[in-house]
């Protein structure tokens, strides 16, 4: 799962996906783009609103607890959730 949202959201972003007991994710803050809410340059210094992006990856059982819980909370906290079929190729053990 690849969830974009603005950094203000994401400590209850965090809430939903330990509540889901996702045990391993990625926080990337200071993410730019242009999305639905304009363009979000993380290198101006005058617009101070910065997006974070959180990579999850786990079963597909977890992946779509998860997205039950965060679909009636995602235009709440604005943002996008994708989901990608991905495969593991090396790392410690899994967490999940």
């Amino acid at each position: 799962l690849e969830i974009v949202t603005d950094e203000d959201s994401l400590r209850e972003l965090i809430r939903l996906v330990r509540e889901a007991k996702v045990r391993g994710y990625t926080v990337i803050k200071g993410a730019g783009g242009l999305g639905s809410r304009g363009e979000r340059n993380p290198d101006d210094y005058v617009f101070e609103e910065e997006n974070a992006v959180m990579v999850i990856a786990c079963e597909e059982d977890l992946a779509e607890r998860l997205i039950t819980m965060l679909h009636p909370k995602l235009r709440e906290l604005g943002g996008m959730c994708l989901i990608s079929d991905c495969q593991r190729v090396v790392g410690p053990p899994p967490s999940y």
